[in-house]
């Protein structure tokens, strides 16, 4: 038996979504199921670990007030500190993740995640993707010291079986029109291929976090 058999690298799986199922759990598990085939391509197997946030709204909340960690809360933390990669997918609302997902990145300690890889996907109800976007939510994960993959992959109204999430309504000073959708600014940090179908952006970043979570193990 193949060593990879014996020791399966570890994929957690953070979906910052509120539907159930909602889009961005959707596309987190389509994310996943491409990194599962990215490793198997390489001869490894995937135990993945989904972490969704919503679910600890309540503790992420108490820890903020309180400075209490409540023990689903814990166990969420003690499985994505533990994985060798992560898929991180959060819907994105007036420029910004979901606050779930600010939340929870701040309880974690500094340097926990240090050179952790990572994958970001992010859904969105709008058509136009506003300047700086990548950048911002990619900086999130940068100062909790982990390794965002070069390809962030986008999801918007226009891809298939991503619906509109219902973490908030779209911006109504944005038009909806697909002929109003605009390039990705120089300098947004990606490379999420806007020129590209969902499925290649998927399939780019997942070989790209595959082969960093290799190398993170090594």
């Amino acid at each position: 038996m193949s060593t990879a058999a014996w020791s399966p690298v570890a994929l957690a799986v953070v979906s910052a979504g509120v539907g159930r199922p909602g889009p961005t759990r959707l596309l987190a598990d389509r994310v996943a199921e491409a990194v599962c085939r990215a490793l198997a391509a390489g001869g490894a197997r995937a135990d993945v670990e989904v972490v969704e946030l919503h679910r600890l709204a309540v503790d992420l909340a108490h820890h903020t007030t309180h400075g209490r960690v409540g023990l689903d809360l814990r166990e969420a933390i003690a499985a994505v500190v533990a994985a060798d990669g992560l898929v991180v997918a959060t819907p994105v609302v007036a420029a910004s993740p979901s606050e779930v997902f600010d939340a929870f990145f701040a309880v974690l300690g500094d340097g926990v995640l240090s050179g952790m890889p990572v994958l970001l996907a992010l859904s969105s109800s709008s058509w136009r993707r506003p300047p700086g976007l990548v950048r911002v939510v990619r900086g999130r994960l940068t100062d909790v010291h982990t390794r965002p993959v070069p390809t962030t992959v986008f999801a918007g109204p226009a891809d298939p079986s991503v619906p509109t999430d219902p973490a908030g309504p779209a911006d109504p000073s944005v038009p909806t029109d697909p002929s109003d959708r605009q390039p990705t600014a120089p300098g947004d940090g990606d490379e999420s291929g806007d020129g590209d179908g969902l499925h290649a952006r998927i399939d780019r970043a997942a070989s790209e976090l595959a082969a960093a979570m290799r190398a993170h193990r090594r």
